[in-house]
Formats: structure tokens, sequence, C-alpha cells
């Protein structure tokens, strides 16, 4: 182990690995657990002919929502375990080669082209609506995140949850990369250390998916309950770090307390992913799926915009690493609280499918007009009980 750690590979270079592999392993999932809602109709036709009250029907539709988030999920943690065994099928043999790290970057790129480029070759055909007359494929997507954004007042819930999630993603975003810089800080951990690092987040993580969905499904909880309980664990990580701060015995000082990091993050938010897409889906107008997860989809992948500034500038000011934690802390405290009391999942989903009603048209033939919101009063929604 000695020569591997005269020639460490950063937390950065791990990062482009687990980018690589989590990318890959979730974009496959979409393939693999969408046609698997065969079942739903006939909860749909159960509802539509009296056999089932609304309550049991969107129980029954939200744990089927659950069902797949988590099937993906549990997807995506498989291909993380095999990418990071292939990593160890050269980090092991290979270990005094001054150049392993490289072959196993290049090896791990090339698993994601050749496995990846099968989706492009047998993904089945989902078309959408034609293009309207008078767009263009480069515009109109962002015509439709505009529309979209300016239903604010009549999707009360769905737009706090996405504020709120955009806050949440930041913090638990800059968190991972704030320990990670904390960890190169206090320890020059070689690329195969890092290698197991994953492996025990990895594992963790697919067993803690299935295990949730288990016992969400046995005891039929709902998607928010199980949310918040991955957010305490969200803001007990940051909380953790703060230790450190008055402390050189706790707060990510120790070797363990990385391994420890790892197979917690493994346990509780792995089903944070989860369940954070389950939440969106529940808010989300039926129809329109393409038009907010695009809004969701944007404040994950640009969540990490505050955070990583703020806390660039607090370490700069205090020349301590450990001083970024109590804004983390703050930051996701503050989105959950928002969650946990701010969004009411039963009246945004009802609010969802009555605005998702009125501009049925619109989900269509992709054209909106302004008349299809005259019809709508905004006083009626955020009111359902």
């Amino acid at each position: 182990m000695s020569a591997r750690h005269e020639l460490p590979i950063s937390a950065e270079d791990v990062a482009v690995v687990d980018t690589i592999t989590k990318s890959h392993t979730g974009e496959v999932q979409v393939a693999v657990v969408a046609p698997d809602r065969k079942d739903e109709p006939l909860v749909t036709r159960k509802y539509e002919n009296g056999e089932i009250p609304a309550e049991e029907y969107e129980r029954e539709e939200s744990l089927e929502k659950n069902r797949i988030s988590n099937i993906s999920t549990t997807h995506s943690n498989i291909g993380y375990i095999v990418t990071l065994c292939l990593n160890l099928s050269l980090l092991l043999p290979l270990q005094n080669n001054p150049l392993v790290d490289n072959y196993t970057l290049v090896l791990t790129n090339a698993y994601w082209v050749i496995t990846g480029i099968w989706w492009f070759i047998f993904q089945e055909p989902r078309p959408g609506p034609p293009l309207p007359k008078g767009e263009h494929y480069i515009t109109v997507g962002w015509k439709q995140i505009w529309i979209a954004f300016k239903q604010y007042k009549k999707l009360p819930y769905t737009f706090i949850y996405l504020v709120a999630f955009f806050l949440l993603a930041d913090g638990l975003n800059t968190t991972g990369t704030l320990i990670s810089i904390c960890q190169n800080d206090k320890f020059s951990f070689s690329f195969l250390q890092n290698t197991y690092l994953g492996l025990a987040q990895a594992i963790t993580s697919t067993a803690s998916t299935l295990g949730f969905w288990y016992i969400q499904r046995y005891w039929k909880i709902s998607t928010k309950k199980m949310f918040v309980v991955t957010n305490v664990v969200t803001i007990f990580i940051p909380l953790w770090g703060m230790i450190g701060i008055w402390t050189n015995r706790f707060g990510f000082h120790n070797v363990w307390e990385f391994w420890a990091y790892n197979v917690v993050f493994g346990l509780f938010q792995a089903p944070y992913y989860a369940f954070s897409q389950t939440m969106m889906a529940e808010l989300t107008p039926p129809g329109f799926d393409n038009m907010f997860f695009g809004l969701f989809g944007l404040s994950n992948r640009a969540s990490s915009m505050i955070g990583p500034n703020v806390i660039q500038a607090i370490i700069n000011n205090t020349g301590d690493n450990w001083k970024g934690f109590p804004f983390l802390f703050a930051l996701c405290t503050a989105a959950s609280l928002v969650i946990w009391f701010g969004v009411d999942i039963t009246t945004g989903r009802r609010d969802a499918v009555a605005w998702a009603e009125k501009h049925r048209a619109y989900a269509e033939t992709g054209v909106y007009t302004e008349e299809e919101d005259e019809s709508v009063d905004a006083k009626e929604y955020g009111k359902r009980a």
C-alpha cells in the first residue's frame, strides 16, 4: 500500500468515476423500469368503476410510483457496484504500477461508452406530440420551461417543493464536496482506498433502498414521511462536521469517520434520491411529466451554485475547511423544514390533476393559449382538502 500513497489520486478524480458510474446507470434504469407500470391501469379501472375510494386510489398510485423509483435507484446502485468491481480488476493486480490510476479511468470511460451506446440503438420509441407550427426544436424546450414557471400560483405546493429541493440538493451536494476536501486535507487516500469507500457506500445503498421500499410497502407509509426520515440524516451529516470546529476527536478528523460517512450516506441518502423523485412525481400534473421533470432536473443539476461559492468564501476568509459546515447545516435544515411543514402532498396532487384537466389540449397539441388559464381560478388552488 505504501507505493500507492506515493501517487494518491484526488477526490476530484474519484468524483469523475462516481459521476460516470451514476450517470450511466441512472440513464439506463429508465428503460429497465418504465414498462413495469402495467399493473397501474387495474387500480385506475377500479377507481373509475367506483370499486375503491379516491384516497385508496391515490395511496396505491403513490406506492406504484415509489416502487418504480426505488427499483430504478437499486439498478443504479447495482451498476455502481459493478463499475467499482471493474476498477478493482486493475487496481489490485497493478497496484504497484505508477500508471494504474490512469488505466482505471480509461477502463471506466470505455465501459461507459461500450455499454451505454446500446441504449441509443435499442431504446423504445416514446414519441410525444408533433412539433407545433412555428416552433423550433432548439427553443421549444425553453418555452415549455417558461410556461411551467408561470404556473407557480396555480401549483403552489409543486413550486414550493421545487425551490426547497433546490436548496436541499445544494446543501447535500456541497456537503459531500466539503467532506472530500476535509478528507484530502487530513489524509492521502489512494484510488484503491477510495474504491473501497465507494463499495461500502454502493452496497449499503442497494440494501437500504430495497429495505426502505419493503418498510414503506408493508406499512403503506406515505412518500413524504419516508422522505422526512432521509432528510434528518441529510441535516445530521453537516452537523457532525460542525463538531470538528471545536475538537479534533470527532467531526471528520479520523479515518473511521469517512468510512462511517460512506456507510451512513448509503443507508439513508440513496433512499433520499428515490423518494425525492417520487415526491416530484406526485406533484406533477399527469401528462406533463416532461415539462415539470425538466424543471426538477434543472433544479437538481443547477443546485450547486449557492453552496460552493459561499463555502469557498468562508474557507478563504477563515482558512478553516470545517467552518463551512455551519452554513450547510443551516441550509439543509431550512430546506427540510419547508418541505416538512410547507408542502401538502395531498392538496398538491389534486391541484396538479385539476391543472392537467384544464390544460389537456396543451398536452395533446403542444400549443399553449392564455385562454386556458383564464378558465382557472387561482384562488381555488392550494385550498383543496
